[in-house]
């Protein structure tokens, strides 16, 4: 960056009052993407401060991972003087994000119809578990979203229960959908000059990632679903395993040698099984009338992963991919946790980044995806409880060193 380079959001003030997983994952993108992101949390802070700690007395992975870039300042928002600073904070931002339960803000006497008149400029994010209606009071996590926006229903194998996915698509998915429509109320500003209400339900951004499902819940009133490998089907999509579900039949195939992520998944186009045909020594099958066309592999997908797989589980995943690839056939290893924490590019890319800590040391976090030419991203540590009191009180709301000294002691900061 030059000197005279600006960041996207830079100018933007943001009045962080969230906590846990969605609220905090919005308002850390929009910090990268160079907002001011002021994270407001009681005196006794952000509880994931202290969940699932790998070392005693300091802030969680959990914590830091999901708060780079921000500042921290502590408000007792229950004490009357606590309201006032509160006043004037909504005052001084563009955007204000909450993941409180439903109506906590209100009973705090911050209604829309209030904050609307405190700053008309202001966006008002909130993310909720559930819309209005009879889930609205139903306590939201991450997978209780799931559960009800259809991902688990749809997700496992036919002949096992439910089955949640690692991705944190109730939370840090929700987060992401709450950024855009952020965005989008601020880009509005600029031609109304006013702010808005910006709401994002848990349920409902799962059930926006899982649109092809709901496709496949109407496209069954036509017939079974010849994409999936499933052979009997009822009046739901059922749970097809690691089955693409899409126009081109994929599959995770076993390779050596046999740990539990030595698969490759594997996608076969059609202009992909004559030499894959070869690559598994079944040449014969590319010509043969039974296995030829798509039309006619279909109806025995699974019969054909098993040949594959007869075949990748002779190699290490590495080298069935470089078989895969160099001739072009759509595939990926499947990386653990421990690989993918370890992988050059992802390091190089800004996705696998260590951050140093002034208490723990050096942590790793996930970097940004949102990769902007004029914008770059440099992750930098999540802030110390409190750390920024003293440069948000004294040095931009002009209260004085003894006044912070009060609020301290009786227990507003």
């Amino acid at each position: 960056m030059t000197a005279t380079s600006t960041k996207a959001l830079e100018g933007i003030r943001v009045l962080d009052m969230t906590h846990v997983q969605s609220g905090p994952s919005a308002t850390q993108l929009l910090a990268w993407l160079g907002a001011d992101v002021v994270k407001l949390e009681a005196p006794t802070g952000d509880i994931t401060r202290k969940q699932l700690r790998d070392l005693p007395d300091v802030d969680s992975l959990y914590f830091t991972m999901l708060n780079c870039n921000k500042r921290s300042i502590t408000l007792n928002t229950k004490t009357e003087r606590g309201k006032d600073i509160l006043t004037e904070l909504i005052r001084r931002s563009d955007v204000m994000v909450e993941n409180f339960g439903p109506g906590a803000i209100d009973r705090m006497g911050f209604t829309w119809d209030r904050i609307q008149e405190i700053n008309p400029r202001i966006v008002y994010a909130s993310i909720k578990g559930f819309g209005e209606g009879p889930y609205t009071n139903f306590k939201a996590y991450e997978v209780v979203a799931q559960a009800m926006g259809g991902s688990m229903s749809t997700t496992g194998f036919e002949d096992g229960p439910p089955l949640a996915t690692g991705a944190q698509i109730g939370d840090s998915g929700t987060g992401v959908h709450a950024v855009a429509g952020i965005l989008a109320a601020l880009y509005q500003r600029e031609n109304t000059g006013r702010g808005q209400r910006v709401n994002v339900a848990m349920q409902h951004a799962v059930l926006n990632l899982c649109r092809v499902k709901l496709r496949d819940q109407q496209r069954l009133a036509h017939g079974p679903l010849a994409e999936y490998p499933n052979e009997d089907f009822g009046d739901e999509v059922p749970r097809s395993g690691n089955a693409s579900g899409g126009g081109q039949p994929g599959w995770a195939v076993k390779c050596a040698p046999g740990g539990p992520n030595d698969y490759v998944y594997v996608i076969v186009q059609p202009v992909g099984w004559q030499p894959l045909s070869e690559l598994i020594g079944r040449p014969e099958l590319a010509d043969d009338p039974e296995w030829a066309t798509p039309e006619a592999r279909l109806p025995k997908l699974n019969k054909m992963f098993q040949l594959i797989e007869e075949w990748s589980s002779t190699l290490p995943k590495w080298e069935v991919l470089e078989k895969l690839n160099a001739h072009n056939i759509p595939c990926g290893p499947i990386l653990s946790t421990r690989e993918i924490i370890e992988d050059g590019s992802l390091v190089a890319n800004d996705m696998v980044v260590t951050v140093p800590h002034p208490e723990r040391g050096d942590f790793v976090t996930v970097g940004s995806p949102l990769k902007l030419s004029d914008s770059p991203v440099e992750v930098t540590s999540s802030p110390l409880l409190g750390e920024h009191n003293e440069e948000v009180y004294i040095g931009e709301l002009g209260l004085g060193d003894e006044e912070l000294r009060l609020l301290k002691s009786n227990g507003v900061i």
